[in-house]
Formats: C-alpha cells, sequence, structure tokens
C-alpha cells in the first residue's frame, strides 16, 4: 500500500485492512485487499476515523468528526470489497479524544465500549464508574488458605 495512512486494523478473516487516510482533503475509511491487489473502497463520506471490525464479518464501524458511531454493512465478492451507504449507529456523542481511538466492539459483537464525555452539572448522572479486579485467584488463596 503505497498511500498515506493511519490506524489499520485487519477485518476478522484477515483479508481486509481499514484504514484512515488524507488522501481526499478530510480524513475517511477505506478498505483494501490484504495482500494488496490494487483495489480501494472509500468507506466514509462525511469523514471518519478508527475502523472497527464486527466479528461477525458483515460490518464496518468507525467513528465521525463530530464522535459519533457510523456502521456500513458489507458484502465481499472475490477480490471486490461492496460497502452499503454508512449509516448512524447511535445518536449518543462520544467523549472528543482527539487522536486517542476511543471505541471498540465486544468480541461477541452486541456492545461497544466507549469513551463517553463528562457530563455537565444538573444532568443525570449515569454510572460511568469501571472496577478491574486483578489477581482475583490469588486473593481467594490469601482468604481462604488451602484447607479451609
Amino acid at each position: 500500500m503505497q498511500t498515506p495512512a493511519n490506524y489499520p486494523a485487519f477485518s476478522p478473516d484477515g483479508r481486509w485492512i481499514a484504514y484512515k487516510s488524507i488522501e481526499s482533503e478530510d480524513s475517511e475509511i477505506y478498505v483494501r485487499a490484504f495482500p494488496d491487489k490494487g483495489g480501494k473502497w472509500r468507506i466514509s463520506n462525511n469523514g471518519g476515523t478508527f475502523a472497527v471490525w464486527s466479528k461477525n464479518g458483515r460490518e464496518l464501524f468507525y467513528r465521525t468528526p463530530d464522535q459519533q458511531i457510523m456502521v456500513v454493512s458489507y458484502t465481499a465478492k472475490g477480490d471486490s470489497f461492496v460497502p452499503d451507504k454508512p449509516r448512524l449507529w447511535s445518536e449518543k456523542r462520544l467523549a472528543d479524544t482527539s487522536f486517542f481511538q476511543n471505541i471498540d466492539i465486544s468480541p461477541d459483537g452486541k456492545r461497544f465500549l466507549v469513551l463517553m464525555p463528562v457530563e455537565a452539572p444538573g444532568q443525570q448522572r449515569a454510572n460511568n464508574q469501571v472496577t478491574f479486579l486483578e489477581n482475583f485467584f490469588d486473593e481467594v488463596r490469601r482468604r481462604a488458605p488451602e484447607g479451609k
């Protein structure tokens, strides 16, 4: 691939690479075959970054410049990639993380992990706390020694 590209992502089957490029005036999402066979398909139409493939191999998601998630259904026919028209996946706006990725999809493809903006005072507050538990079994062994 001889093009200025950022944030590449392989499709689940490894046949395609989605990436952000500034070939046009705006940052857009493109897809190419892997290994490259010369075809290139523009996916986004109003700017895009951080492409994320669904695990089912039928959808590609990306973040827009105004911090929304778009989805594009697609089919692969031989060496051709056939994208549908992008559509809005959610009305919610994500936190503006500039050049840092703020979206990812769960392994089952049913949920997204996203960074949301800080809420303004007076708005209903959502539970925005995440707890990571590390070394769980070490802690269980410490609290409940063998034989008890």
